[in-house]
Formats: structure tokens, sequence, C-alpha cells
């Protein structure tokens, strides 16, 4: 991402990652079948929330973290040609620990 991207406030950037294209059984799937991937690496994070007082709280995800989100969560964005989802850490449902390096999406044309 040579374009760098700091999201506002409690939103992070996440690009999504890859899943297998091809069953246990080994039967491949269809670029035209898959639904989009509900798990994405973190790429940036806000400063954190807000509360009335002006006090900041800094967001439990942090950049590099594996997570896990909803099927329409965030709002997609390309940056440099890359597609990336921007959304608030509240629609996280999860991070992922121990989770092998993610394989990065690769845009088909």
């Amino acid at each position: 991402m040579a374009t760098k991207l700091t999201p506002l406030h409690d939103r992070i950037v996440v690009r999504r990652v890859e899943e297998a294209e091809t069953t246990r059984g080994g039967i491949i799937i269809p670029d035209s079948a898959k639904d989009k991937p509900q798990e994405g690496e973190v790429i940036a994070v806000g400063r954190g929330k807000t509360n009335d007082e002006g006090k900041t709280f800094p967001l439990n995800v942090k950049a590099g973290d594996r997570i896990l989100f909803g099927k329409y969560a965030g709002t997609e964005i390309k940056i440099d040609g890359e597609d990336f989802l921007i959304m608030r850490e509240e629609e996280v449902l999860g991070v992922l620990e121990g989770a092998s390096k993610p394989k990065q999406a690769v845009a088909h044309k």
C-alpha cells in the first residue's frame, strides 16, 4: 500500500484474506460460487473512541491482527488498485490468535 491511510476515531482498515479454492474432497470452487471472505488482516487503526468528556479510549485491535467480521460489515474501498474494507471496531466479531499468515486477496481482472 503505497498511499498511507490512517482511519479516524474507532475505524480500522482491513485486507480480506482468500479462502481455499478447493474443498477437502478436492472439488474446485469457481470464483462465481464463492462468498466473500469474512476473515481479514488489520492494516491500520484509528486513535480510538472518544467519549462525551473528550477522553480517548484506544482500540483493542492493532495492525497485523487477523480478525473475523460479519458478512456485510464495513465499506469497500480501493486504494492504489487494491481492495480494502474500512469498518468500525464494533463490527469485528473476534481476533484469531495463532492463525497462519494470510494469503493476500488477489484482484481478478
